[in-house]
This record gives C-alpha cells, sequence and structure tokens, in this order.
C-alpha cells in the first residue's frame, strides 16, 4: 500500500498531557482538593459551561498531525476504566493513581463522542486498556500498510517491530532534538527528510536497544524486573540496575530463573552471583531479591505484557480518514473552537 500511512493513538495519553498543559497555572499548583474544586471555573470553556481546555488542544494537534504527516489512515484508543484485567490480577494495579479530575473526566466522555461523530474510529473496552487496543490493531495490519503509534507511555515500545514506529512524545521540544541529533547520523535520520510530530522522538528497533537497553520485546521482562511506578507494578525490589545487564545476556525473565535453577546449592548460587559481578559487571547481587521476589518478577511482567487479543470486526479499510467537515464544524462552534473551525477548510 505505497504512499498510505496508518497513525494510531492513545488517546487517553494525548487528552491527559492536553488538560494539565492548558491548565491555568493557579489550579495546576494548588494541592488543597477544596479549593483547586472553585478554581475550576477558570478552565477553558464554552458558554454552556462545558469544559474545553483538554479538547481543543487535542483536536488542535490532530488536525496539524493530519496536515503535516497526511496520513490515509487513523484510529484513537481510549481507557475505560482501571479495572480492567489486569486489576483482576494484582488488586494494587494502578492503585497509586488519584482520581481523574472532574473537568477532565467530563472530557474524555466529550471527546470520544465527537471524535466519532466527526468519522474516526474511536475504540475502547472495559476489560482491556488503551495499549492492549493499539497493540491488537497495529499487530494485524502493520504487514499491510506503514504504522505509526503516537503516545507518552514507554508500555507502547514493546510494539516496535520493523514495520511499526513509536512516536514516543517527550515532554519538552528541546528533548526531542536532542534524541533526533544524537541518533540521526548513525541511523540516517534527517529533520529536512522526515517529518515527525511535534515532541516525538521516532523509536526503531535498534533505537530502541541504543537508547533504553533492551530490544522491543524485552520491555516486559525490564519491567518484570525494575517494575513501573507510574502503573504500580512491584518487579523485584532494589535490584533494578542489575535489569538490562541479566536480559542482554539472557534475553527473558525465563531464562534469568533458569541459571538460577540450574543452581543445586548455595555454593553454586555464589558461583553464579560472582560471574554476573565479572562478566556481567553487576556489583551488588541481585540473587536473593531475584529468589525471593520470584513470583512478583512473573506477575509484573504478565502486567507489563500489552495484550494482541483484543476482539475487534474493523477492516483496514474501516480505519481510513474520512472527516465529515459540516458536522467537524457544528462541533466545533458548540465547543468554542472558532479558530480550528478555520483550519477544517485549508
Amino acid at each position: 500500500m505505497a504512499n498510505n500511512k496508518f497513525i494510531l493513538i492513545d488517546g487517553s495519553s494525548m487528552l491527559v498531557t492536553n488538560y494539565y498543559g492548558n491548565l491555568p497555572k493557579a489550579l495546576l499548583f494548588e494541592k488543597d482538593p477544596e479549593k483547586k474544586e472553585k478554581l475550576f471555573s477558570q478552565i477553558l470553556h464554552n458558554d454552556k459551561g462545558e469544559y474545553t481546555n483538554a479538547m481543543y488542544g487535542m483536536m488542535r494537534t490532530i488536525l496539524k498531525i493530519i496536515a503535516e504527516q497526511k496520513p490515509t489512515h487513523m484510529m484513537f484508543a481510549f481507557d475505560m476504566t482501571r479495572d480492567t484485567f489486569r486489576r483482576e490480577k494484582y488488586a494494587d494495579y494502578k492503585g497509586n493513581r488519584t482520581d481523574t479530575p472532574l473537568p477532565l473526566k467530563e472530557q474524555f466522555e466529550n471527546m470520544e463522542k465527537m471524535l466519532e461523530e466527526i468519522g474516526f474510529q474511536v475504540m475502547y473496552d472495559m476489560k482491556y486498556e488503551a495499549d492492549d487496543i493499539v497493540g491488537s490493531v497495529v499487530s494485524k495490519f502493520e504487514k499491510e500498510i506503514p504504522s505509526y503509534i503516537i503516545t507518552k507511555d514507554h508500555d507502547y515500545l514493546q510494539l516496535v517491530t520493523d514495520y511499526s514506529r513509536v512516536w514516543l512524545i517527550q515532554t519538552k521540544q528541546e528533548t526531542a532534538d536532542e534524541l533526533q541529533n544524537k541518533y540521526g547520523s548513525e541511523y540516517g535520520w534527517n529533520s529536512k527528510l522526515v517529518s515527525i510530530p511535534d515532541k516525538a522522538f521516532e523509536v526503531t528497533p535498534p533505537l530502541c536497544l541504543k537508547e533504553y537497553g533492551v530490544r522491543p520485546e524485552q520491555i516486559p521482562d525490564l519491567k518484570g524486573i525494575q517494575g513501573d511506578s507510574s502503573d504500580n507494578i512491584p518487579g523485584v525490589k532494589g535490584v533494578s540496575s542489575a535489569a538490562i545487564p541479566l536480559l542482554a545476556h539472557y534475553g527473558t525473565l525465563e531464562e534469568i530463573y533458569k541459571a538460577i535453577d540450574a543452581c543445586s546449592t548455595d555454593k553454586e548460587l555464589k558461583a553464579l552471583s560472582t560471574t554476573w559481578k565479572e562478566e556481567l559487571g553487576i556489583s551488588r547481587s541481585p540473587m536473593k531479591a531475584l529468589i525471593e521476589y520470584r513470583d512478583l518478577a512473573f506477575l509484573s511482567k504478565d502486567l507489563a505484557q500489552i495484550r494482541k487479543d483484543y476482539p475487534f470486526t474493523q477492516s483496514l479499510d474501516d480505519f481510513k480518514i474520512n472527516i465529515n467537515k459540516e458536522k467537524a464544524a457544528e462541533l466545533f462552534k458548540h465547543y468554542g473552537f472558532k479558530t480550528l473551525t478555520d483550519k477544517l477548510f485549508i
């Protein structure tokens, strides 16, 4: 499918980023919940009182991406709830997250509805997370069409293949530029030849290994050992620095434990620790923690593994971009997006 391009967007990530990026500073830094609520009126809203700061920022970003990248296909995946199958496996999964603020919760519902009414494919599920949905869609179609995933979430790196790229959004444009310049000459990236979205770093399989220390498919193994504080995935306590050298040598969490299980005595375990120190450069032995937290290591890997079995019925053609400009203009007027209406008909 020459000249075709499929862009898959982590809608939850993009909306949250735009919500906090477009909050009044007084509200952004206020800690007291009651005082915060009193400041909600300062958030951008339409004449009906509906909050719009995240929606406006996200829609502006989407239109810019379409104008610059000229994708032929596009989809959005959203998280519906934290009570997915992962929380059934581990009750504390994402247990460190605070409640979604009311103005953001309202915009999640309105943004999803608006995108659907405009004509985009919007996908969400009560059991699967957004990354599982994206993983399922991209893995089905990536050999038919070049695919690009837009997100801030490092979990998505495991979806990087020879056919799919992750455009990983950085906090600042300077960070994205530094990363691209760091690897540009080595991997042939040139900003004049390749256009990518603002603040994005394009991750390929070799760049994933170079920058993050593991191959894309090893991301769940890495989180199995290191855990992930943002999702409250425990990992193995106190041995995160040993994860990359161990995975570089053994490849997977399973192979690490095979090496440990092959030791039948304390003497052999000590010898293995010595080998890790001398050959892998691991100064502080992770052996005791790996043995003690074995179950948590495998649970953590399982929690971090993006699923690719989300059942969906759309064909690739269903993801073709076909914006209903009249409906979009109507909705933009409703939400007060006058400057975006002008961009629709450029």
